[in-house]
């Protein structure tokens, strides 16, 4: 089954999550927790996604290179500039998938366009 979001005048976190639902298979009657569920999610119009102003200079992505001193944080604005809106979705979904082997697998059903 296939799933269009429209991201337009939407927050990040409305449309991750109901992203993040559809890849779970959480629609469907056949939900089961151990399996990929057989559906594709699409998310187009992502850089005409609402994201506030406050909300560009106060969210930090953090990651960690595994070497001393190799944690790096970034603004959201900074992000958006230079890896675009279709980054942040992206991590948006990541974040709320749950962590196991599945994740992976469930976000190969995931296409971002502008």
């Amino acid at each position: 089954m296939k799933y269009t979001i429209d991201a337009q005048n939407k927050k990040i976190g409305r449309i991750a999550s109901e992203a993040a639902g559809y890849l779970m298979g959480k629609s469907s009657t056949s939900f089961a927790k151990n399996t990929v569920a057989d559906v594709k999610v699409e998310i187009v119009n992502a850089d005409k996604a609402d994201v506030n102003a406050k909300k560009k200079v106060s969210d930090n992505y953090t990651t960690y290179t595994g070497f001393r001193g190799g944690l790096n944080q970034e603004k959201l604005g900074h992000l958006i500039e230079r890896a675009g809106m279709i980054e942040v979705l992206k991590r948006a979904v990541y974040n709320m998938i749950p962590n196991n082997k599945l994740r992976t697998l469930r976000l190969k059903n995931l296409s971002i366009k502008k």
